[in-house]
């Protein structure tokens, strides 16, 4: 029997996006976290818990930019800012239109921007939102920037430059920085290559080209993730996971062709 809970994993909420957005991805809601735009609750473990506020407040953000192409520092201010006195901002060309967008009472921002202001309503079975169910990883561990740095093995001054670089990025939860088993290997791999002289910058090409191979399995899995049959959903999970699977095999496969001719035979 399915308890109700107050909360959404990243993918159910995507999965309930993507109707309305069909161009969204995962990448993209990461994105507006990381700018500070969205700031979903996490479990123990890390993992994201979003509340049916956070959702309105995404799902304006996402309408603000396709209706109304505004750049995120103007819908930061109609989230958060007093945008009732009708002048023009800096950075604002035209006022947003259609009905959603008729200015809040002075002194206050868009209803979405108030997310903390009211109790959560729960979502339930009866939710229209598809159960997407993701495996937890029952190894996930959570590290704090001491921890992390002490089982890294590594000092400050190389995880701030990898943080610099954009290699690791940590999830904040309140003041604190917290870290996963990824982040834990990420840091491992770049100390590494640290010590055999490549530079933490230099590592951002690993990072680029990782966050394009995500990009290009999420574009395989949003046609399946855009159907309202569970079954769908669950099956874009799993090729998903295939998919990163195979890209590990296929990349190690290529850099070994490449690599074989400056290896001695032994």
């Amino acid at each position: 029997m399915n308890t109700a809970r107050s909360y959404l994993s990243i993918g159910e909420v995507l999965a309930l996006l993507l109707e309305e957005f069909p161009d969204v991805t995962i990448s993209k809601i990461r994105f507006l976290e990381s700018q500070g735009l969205i700031d979903p609750e996490r479990t123990a473990s890390g993992y994201r818990k979003f509340s049916q506020a956070e959702v309105d407040r995404l799902k304006f953000i996402l309408r603000e930019q396709k209706e109304n192409y505004l750049p995120l520092k103007v819908i930061r201010t109609r989230l958060e800012g007093d945008t009732s006195d009708g002048m023009l901002r800096e950075d604002e060309i035209t006022a947003p239109r259609g009905l959603r967008h008729i200015p809040a009472p002075r002194g206050q921002g868009h209803p979405a921007g108030l997310k903390k202001a009211a109790k959560v309503p729960e979502v339930g079975a009866s939710s229209s939102v598809s159960k997407l169910k993701q495996k937890p990883n029952p190894s996930t561990s959570s590290f704090n920037r001491d921890e992390v740095i002490a089982a890294a093995n590594i000092t400050e001054k190389i995880l701030a430059e990898l943080e610099r670089y954009g290699i690791v990025r940590a999830n904040r939860i309140g003041a604190t920085d917290i870290y996963d088993d990824a982040d834990l290997q990420i840091l491992q791999a770049s100390s590494k290559f640290i010590e055999l002289g490549i530079d933490a910058r230099h590592l951002k090409a690993w990072r680029a080209a990782a966050d394009n191979e995500v990009a290009l399995f999420e574009s395989r899995v949003v046609p399946l993730m855009r159907q309202r049959n569970p079954e769908a959903r669950q099956q874009a999970v799993q090729m998903f996971s295939e998919l990163v699977e195979q890209g590990a095999k296929l990349r190690a496969a290529l850099i070994a062709a490449q690599a074989r001719d400056h290896i001695e035979n032994r």
